[in-house]
């Protein structure tokens, strides 16, 4: 290498989802990294690309996210955006605040508060200088869940329509134009393919893990995986005569049994945990006998949070899948952390508007074998297996079929035969609501969510109430 040429690494991680099992072997190989570059005189840069934060894990939940912040302060993180995870599980005030005790910028250029401004936590870029005087923008945008984020009170705009300007005031700034995006694989390679000025795309979201990257037109897209199993490593190459980049290598590293942990960040998790435990252990209830859960039936807990659900949504119907609850409870004090334990799912309450033929549909969909064994993983999700679909308000009669099947034989709504022309407000889990599991319910046009509680807000109003 020339003396007018010289390397930057940059280092990122995205979809930890609280995995903080891994965190000690991700810290452990940034530093050993650091140091070896630093030997170099080769700078180097680490960004995490959002769903750090989530709260199934305790340690998240018991701190509402300020351990994941405090974690990534210690780590040295550069810069961050924000994924679903930190955006829309947590209520308006919970993110005003989440990085309040942070050291590092957080890119989010697609968001915008209550006042219509944007929020005084985040920046639309940041700009980098190196050592050698070559300059990075990075720039921060995030998935547009626009009714979640509308619902909790921030406006959410079109990633590629703030991007068409965004992108080149930043390139008028600097050297090289790294986005950091938290849309996903599908929506980064339109990128690529619509801006010319984004020479890197580091991305997340989709849990996509591209082992040596990929390059659309003249954009290079890396993205590592998820749940901390990855680290990702984007080399480049600089010519500071033509304060250019010459050459693009990209890898992703395993965080294997073979990576050696980084003991004080153990220690430090070990300590972040006995302060959510204190949170956590809060007793909120006195069950006077013991509350029974059992995925591939009625039990008494799957029934009370179905009850508990249409009187949270204000309807006279409910449906949820046992899966939801995870075990039942004891008789006895009952804390949060005892409720987060059975129920850890980042889903929220909704309540939709149903014709009686789709209905009809869904409830003889949960009925079949794959929907009642599908081993779910997503769409906040944090369970084992979906279980049989719980019911109030609605009656089915079934028959057992040899392909493991239940054919439904009569359903009665209220009491009544279902009709199939007329309109039903139903309450379930915004969960059923995404993608293709219930094609009905993803197809409502008249959805309400409910935020920024939880199933297990709704649960452990119930109990109290009982």
């Amino acid at each position: 290498m020339n003396l007018a040429e010289t390397v930057v690494h940059i280092f990122h991680t995205n979809d930890l989802h609280s995995h903080f099992e891994q965190w000690p072997k991700i810290t452990a190989f940034l530093k050993e990294k650091r140091a070896f570059y630093e030997l170099k005189h080769e700078d180097t840069l680490y960004v995490d690309l959002g769903d750090h934060v989530d709260r199934s894990h305790p340690l998240t939940e018991g701190t509402v996210g300020k351990a994941n912040i405090a974690l990534l302060n210690d780590i040295g993180v550069n810069a961050v955006t924000i994924g679903n995870n930190e955006g829309i599980t947590l209520s308006y005030r919970q993110l005003s605040s989440l990085y309040d005790d942070a050291n590092f910028p957080i890119l989010v250029a697609n968001i915008i508060d209550k006042t219509g401004e944007r929020p005084r936590w985040t920046k639309q870029y940041e700009i980098i200088e190196l050592s050698s005087g070559f300059k990075i923008g990075l720039i921060g945008v995030t998935a547009p869940f626009y009714h979640f984020y509308e619902q909790l009170g921030w406006t959410i705009e079109n990633p590629f329509d703030t991007l068409s300007e965004l992108v080149k005031t930043v390139k008028e700034q600097v050297d090289y134009v790294v986005l950091l995006s938290h849309l996903g694989l599908p929506q980064d390679e339109k990128l690529a393919e619509s801006f010319d000025d984004i020479d890197l795309i580091i991305g997340a979201h989709t849990h996509h893990l591209l082992k040596d990257g990929k390059k659309l037109r003249r954009t290079y897209i890396a993205q590592a995986g998820k749940w901390g199993s990855h680290v990702g490593h984007v080399q480049l190459t600089l010519d500071l005569k033509r304060r250019q980049v010459t050459h693009v290598f990209i890898e992703t590293h395993p965080m294997n049994e073979k990576q050696s942990i980084d003991i004080e960040t153990a220690v430090k998790i070990h300590e972040l945990k006995k302060h959510s435990e204190q949170h956590l252990n809060e007793p909120i209830i006195i069950l006077p006998e013991p509350l029974q859960a059992a995925w591939f039936e009625e039990s008494d807990a799957t029934i009370v949070l179905a009850e508990g659900l249409k009187e949270w949504c204000g309807t006279e119907l409910s449906m949820l899948n046992a899966g939801i609850l995870l075990e039942g409870l004891p008789q006895g004090i009952i804390t949060k952390k005892d409720i987060h334990r059975i129920c850890p799912h980042p889903v929220n309450p909704c309540k939709l508007r149903i014709r009686g033929d789709q209905l009809k549909e869904t409830i003889e969909r949960a009925h079949t074998r794959e929907l009642r064994e599908l081993e779910l993983k997503g769409f906040g999700f944090r369970g084992k297996v979906l279980g049989k679909m719980i019911f109030s308000g609605i009656e089915v009669d079934l028959k057992k079929m040899a392909s493991g099947d239940e054919q439904v034989t009569e359903i009665k709504v209220l009491g009544k035969p279902l009709n199939l022309h007329e309109q039903y407000e139903l309450a379930t889990l915004d969960m059923f609501t995404f993608g293709k599991l219930y094609p009905a319910l993803y197809e409502s046009e008249y959805k309400t969510y409910y935020m920024p509680e939880f199933i297990r807000d709704i649960l452990t109003w119930k109990l109290k109430s009982r």
